[in-house]
């Protein structure tokens, strides 16, 4: 036989520790549903819990009289937050018993047309009923039922058609730009570190783009996309079918709703021929894309707290199209400014990069913008990598153009990052508020575009300078 000893008293202290421990865990209260990033009316709504006691959402159902009003969080042309967005057969609704607080029609949706100059063209984007309603409550309840299929978290909609998407200027540098600042508005403590409370994008719907249409020719669209958000889902045009063919409606619980149709009717967009404009209007923090930046350049392994301080060394990156066969410098002020820059190098220590764009990898591309203090070009695809530089005193993008020829698509973005932006005819250059009026003259296409490297090197000197 084996007796049994008495335990020592080390064990009865651990026994004790154990059965303390177990007793205090297992009344600790991990409900996360008290947890919210916002407040969202769901009036009658009824959710289904899951086995691990999350709220899992299939369906938002109400009693009679009691559908969810939809609410506009905030607006302007072109760039909508909405709540409790409701879509039937393709067609969207917002449900309200105060239609005089919804905005115009004209200024939310279009009809998604490819987009023209010309009256014809105008009107042919003028939205009707069968691309937004403005319902009351009592007419939803007639139409949807007592229930709607729910579609949870934050969604982007884009009701654009794929004319301007595929490109990577007016991907990163205007939809995406566009979106993020009106979704930032909602989050003005996002500090320079891009830190944000904001919950991240769950979807996206292209509603008139399919999955081959969207993504560029240089495949940058994808990456700052997929970096940026990299748990996010894609629908498009055939979804949004799909969708529509159920013909049951489907509520939103949060949808960013961007339409380049609509923005066009804002002033913003009037005086500076940007559709990303138009949410400049709205309130945010100075350092609103930092949140996009950072996920981005980290993606390439790059620290965001360090790439692009200004106690680093200054970088110039020349981005030269001299192999385009359009928008070229004259070649002989091309070498002339390659050597005017070098000198730069050689007596002050600046790091510089004469490169095109287009020979590098996605990764490359990214990590030379991120550290770069200093860009410049001719006006082209390639100055698009200006949204990846970090904002200082010292950042500046500079851009070629033909003498009396101007275009606002890289100014007005530098502007918006709070970079400053000079414009260069020959030996002349001009910045905001000063800048020309935009045009297009002879040559403004062509391979002899003048420059003063001499001038162009001073003032680079002079804005390193700055502290």
């Amino acid at each position: 036989m084996h007796s049994l000893s008495a335990p020592t008293r080390r064990e009865a202290v651990l026994l004790i520790f154990v059965f303390v421990s177990l007793l205090l865990f297992s009344r600790i209260d991990y409900d996360t549903t008290g947890i919210k990033f916002w407040d969202v009316d769901k009036s009658g709504a009824s959710p289904h819990t899951s086995a691990l006691g999350e709220s899992w959402r299939t369906r938002i159902t109400w009693s009679s009289g009691h559908v969810p009003n939809t609410r506009v969080v905030s607006h302007v042309p072109g760039w909508t937050i909405f709540d409790n967005l409701f879509v039937l057969n393709g067609t969207v609704f917002v449900v309200t018993d105060f239609p005089s607080s919804i905005p115009d029609r004209l200024t939310i949706t279009s009809t998604a047309v490819d987009i023209f100059n010309g009256e014809d063209a105008v009107n042919s984007r003028t939205p009707g009923d069968r691309e937004m309603q403005i319902i009351s409550t009592s007419q939803a309840q007639r139409l949807f039922g007592s229930s709607a299929e729910s579609i949870d978290g934050v969604t982007w909609l884009v009701n654009d058609p794929p004319q301007f998407i595929t490109h990577y200027y007016h991907w990163s540098a205007e939809l995406f730009f566009g979106f993020w600042r009106t979704y930032s508005s909602l989050d003005t403590s996002i500090n320079e570190m891009g830190k944000s409370i904001l919950p991240a994008l769950r979807r996206i719907f292209f509603v008139h783009a399919d999955a081959d249409h969207w993504r560029d020719y240089a495949l940058m669209n994808q990456w700052v996309l997929r970096s940026a958000f990299p748990s996010l889902t894609t629908e498009y045009s055939y979804d949004w079918e799909d969708r529509a063919a159920m013909g049951r409606p489907m509520m939103l619980d949060r949808v960013i709703f961007t339409d380049r149709a609509a923005a066009m009717h804002g002033h913003h967009f009037l005086s500076t021929g940007r559709t990303a404009a138009e949410p400049s209007a709205l309130p945010g923090s100075a350092h609103w894309w930092s949140t996009i930046r950072a996920n981005v350049i980290r993606v390439c392994g790059l620290d965001p707290n360090v790439v692009g301080d200004m106690a680093q060394t200054p970088v110039i990156t020349y981005i030269s199209r001299q192999e385009w066969g359009r928008r070229m410098l004259k070649q002989e002020d091309h070498e002339r400014l390659v050597e005017e820059l070098h000198k730069l190098r050689d007596l002050y220590g600046y790091e510089v990069n004469v490169v095109e764009m287009d020979k590098l990898s996605r990764a490359e591309q990214f990590e030379l913008a991120a550290r770069t203090t200093i860009m410049m070009g001719v006006h082209g695809n390639g100055l698009t990598s200006l949204v990846w530089m970090r904002p200082s005193p010292r950042a500046t993008v500079m851009e070629f153009f033909f003498p009396g020829g101007f275009a606002q698509d890289y100014e007005y973005t530098t502007r918006a990052l709070g970079m400053v932006h000079y414009g260069f005819w020959g030996d002349e250059y001009f910045t905001s508020p000063d800048t020309p009026e935009q045009a297009y003259p002879p040559g403004f296409q062509g391979t002899n575009i003048p420059i003063d490297g001499a001038v162009v090197a001073r003032l680079c000197h002079e804005r390193l300078l700055l502290q």
